[in-house]
């Protein structure tokens, strides 16, 4: 029987991987797959471009309104990233976004 596992986003330290962008880990598998959220202040640009290699990444706008660098999605909006995708995360307004990385492909 598999196990549940569960996390309280409260008390999962934060990185920060940019000016103004941080990460809380909720989650990682065995195989690469993660659950995290990240909080982007208002005016914050991830450095870079975000390309996704070998592995996609589902994202969910939880609040606050967040730009790949095209287009704004508001809060409630799923996003899919497929491999081979690539965007620059920011937000004028600032936003929260729970994020979900399957398993790498190989």
């Amino acid at each position: 029987m598999s196990t549940i596992v569960w996390s309280n986003g409260q008390d999962s330290p934060v990185q920060e991987v940019f000016s103004g962008i941080s990460v809380r880990q909720l989650w990682q598998g065995d195989a690469g797959s993660q659950a995290v959220v990240v909080e982007i202040a208002p005016g914050a640009r991830w450095e870079g471009v975000d390309f996704h290699q070998d592995n996609s990444e589902e994202v969910l706008v939880m609040s606050g309104v967040f730009n790949d660098g095209t287009r704004d999605y508001p809060a409630g909006t799923f996003i899919h990233h497929p491999v081979g995708s690539s965007h620059v995360p920011q937000s004028k307004t600032g936003c929260t976004l729970f994020i979900f990385y399957p398993e790498k492909q190989v």
